[in-house]
């Protein structure tokens, strides 16, 4: 009788399953597709966390935007298009108050940028978008002896400044939207100031007050030993168009 063919070695190891490929490939779209519902959720719970947190430890655990949550207070009111308001006074020839409908409504400008903490994390090519800072002040009429800009924000403590000419920049910015989309509360919305060419704590969030003054004012953190000037290094002075 003639002997039986000898089964061949296999040389590649146990060939991956059908039903287990496929099995791996749907668990991979699965993750895919449940990703920016983690995402988001992650990012309600850092949110809520600092809201509670006065110690700011919140603000160093990781968030898959690349953002950190950081507020100087223990709550933050809500604020819509129901009750926003933004106030432009101070030497000014026409003080203003605008709502958030208003802004929106004015002609809008985007910039895309770096954003830099001095925590030494970093989101690079972030878009902001809303209206240029120059143009609030153009339409309020800065008076002599104005020679400064003072920010106030609606969560009752925070505060920014920047010089007349700094607040004059193309990439200085009244934002209201953040990555394309509207700025969430959390991200300092519906209103927050966006100062592109400077470390993240000059852009003042929950926006509500700007008012001109003789002279600069220093902020929350500048009067606990940051830099008045808080320009990213390599940054352009001299207003480079956004």
């Amino acid at each position: 009788m003639a002997d039986k063919p000898k089964p061949r070695p296999r040389t590649g190891g146990a060939p991956v399953g059908r039903r287990a490929m496929l099995g791996m490939l749907g668990a991979g779209a699965a993750g895919l597709a449940a990703a920016p519902y983690l995402q988001r959720g992650w990012e309600g719970f850092l949110a809520a966390a600092s809201q509670v947190d006065a110690t700011g430890l919140s603000g160093l655990l990781p968030d898959p935007g690349g953002f950190r949550y950081y507020s100087v207070v223990g709550s933050v009111p809500h604020k819509d298009r129901t009750d926003y308001e933004l106030r432009v006074g101070g030497l000014v020839e026409r003080p203003r108050t605008y709502t958030l409908d208003q802004l929106r409504a004015l002609p809008q400008t985007r910039v895309v940028h770096d954003v830099q903490c001095t925590d030494g994390w970093r989101v690079d090519d972030t878009p902001f978008e809303g209206v240029r800072l120059a143009d609030l002040l153009d339409a309020a009429g800065v008076r002599s002896p104005g020679a400064a800009v003072r920010f106030t924000c609606f969560d009752g403590a925070y505060s920014e400044s920047l010089t007349l000419e700094q607040a004059r920049r193309s990439d200085v910015l009244v934002a209201l939207n953040m990555q394309d989309k509207p700025i969430t509360h959390a991200h300092g919305g519906p209103v927050r100031l966006y100062v592109a060419p400077m470390y993240f704590y000059k852009s003042a969030k929950w926006l509500s007050g700007i008012t001109v003054t003789d002279k600069v004012v220093p902020g929350y953190w500048e009067e606990r030993g940051y830099a008045v000037d808080g320009w990213l290094d390599g940054a352009d002075r001299h207003d480079a168009a956004a």
